[in-house]
């Protein structure tokens, strides 16, 4: 049986009417840690606009890869998933993958999961792959000015921390002072279902 995540079932159809805008005017977008490939399947049969790379560590592109398959769908603008770590930079993407480079780049609740030393190295690699005029989208939770937006987010974040010190929801100022380093400028910040955010940034052309 494939691996299955309950949350990007649930969270697919709100993060999609979100993405149709910002993706609107992109073509190429890199989705990192795609997990079960449930979001890579599900974007690129709604989102045909666009050719969509899911990416993630080895051992979880065989489930990404059987996932693709058991989708049964003529997708040919879902690409082929590709091993990325973010603190292997430089990232093994680049404009030799497509005529340009990747004009959109996406993640969904993987910056609470991993340390602040990954986050810092998710950005570097974003700064070295993303086009001009491209845009970033991450989804999941955050703090503002310190605090939790919710008591079930504070209690979230106690339990990450507690299976991972190194984990744990983000101030959203120390995220965007990253986007901000390489040349991103928030454009949105959408409230989400279950206590989540989604954030867009975009590189100036």
């Amino acid at each position: 049986m494939l691996p299955f995540s309950a949350a990007a079932e649930n969270n697919k159809r709100p993060i999609l009417e979100k993405l149709k805008d910002a993706f609107s005017e992109s073509t190429r977008v890199l989705e990192i840690a795609s997990g079960t490939g449930q979001h890579a399947v599900f974007f690129a049969e709604n989102l045909p606009h666009l050719d969509w790379r899911p990416s993630d560590l080895d051992e979880n592109l065989p489930a990404i890869d059987q996932r693709i398959v058991q989708a049964d769908a003529d997708l040919a603008n879902l690409l082929a998933p590709i091993e990325l770590d973010m603190s292997d930079l430089p990232w093994p993407v680049s404009a030799s993958d497509y005529e340009d480079a990747y004009d959109g780049i996406y993640t969904a609740n993987s910056l609470h999961i991993v340390s602040w030393e990954l986050v810092e190295a998710f950005f570097e690699g974003v700064g070295e792959t993303l086009a001009p005029g491209g845009v970033l989208c991450i989804y999941g939770p955050f703090k503002y000015e310190g605090t939790f937006t919710t008591a079930s987010n504070e209690t979230f974040d106690k339990s990450l921390r507690d299976r991972n010190p190194e984990s744990g929801i983000r101030d959203f100022e120390a995220v965007n002072e990253w986007a901000e380093k390489i040349g991103l400028k928030l454009i949105a910040d959408h409230p989400m279902p279950a206590n989540n955010q989604l954030l867009v940034w975009k590189r100036a052309s």
